[in-house]
């Protein structure tokens, strides 16, 4: 059976020239979907999986139609290997059910990896140069060292916990950290 999938981000956007290149390919039936490709909840790419068996095929006009990154497309794809169902693009003329399809398809996935390594080793390395430069990510602190000191004399003179945190526009939670830290 030869399944095909369609899919548009907006309500918008026309499923027609998806559907119309899925119809001139053969499919015996179309699923479509009009959601973001980001959206974990496909109903007709499900509906989809539930139908597939081995020796199937599923059919897209263009990859990004069927997944919004490399990560879930490799994960797609190696989810129809993996039972059997074949897969092709029209468009990007891939099909995983000859060895240079499957070729193409393992190159994709060993670039996405590899990609997905440099940006983890340029996002450490950022990391590193900017501790050095003496530089910590997260959020800034509330209390400057003076407000910290001023916490302190109002302490002494009596003032209640929720007054000093009003007065310096913090949390009491935050007020309490402050002191047990002292």
């Amino acid at each position: 059976m030869i399944y095909g999938y369609a899919r548009v981000s907006t309500q918008e956007q026309t499923i027609t020239p998806q559907m119309n290149a899925l119809n001139e390919f053969g499919c015996n039936q179309i699923f479509s979907d009009k959601v973001s490709g980001s959206q974990i909840t496909r109903e007709g790419l499900n509906k989809m999986k539930s139908k597939l068996k081995k020796g199937d095929k599923v059919i897209v006009w263009k990859l990004d139609r069927l997944a919004r990154s490399m990560k879930d497309l490799i994960d797609l794809i190696s989810w129809f290997e993996n039972r059997g169902v074949a897969f092709e693009s029209i468009t990007e003329k891939i099909d995983t059910s000859n060895a240079g399809g499957k070729l193409i398809f393992h190159l994709f996935g060993a670039l996405a990896e590899f990609e997905k390594e440099l940006i983890k080793e340029r996002t450490l390395a950022g990391l590193a140069a900017a501790r050095k430069a003496g530089r910590c990510g997260g959020r800034p602190k509330s209390l400057s060292e003076e407000d910290k000191k001023k916490i302190d004399i109002m302490i002494e003179g009596g003032y209640s916990k929720s007054n000093i945190a009003k007065t310096f526009k913090i949390s009491r939670s935050t007020l309490y950290r402050f002191l047990e830290e002292q």
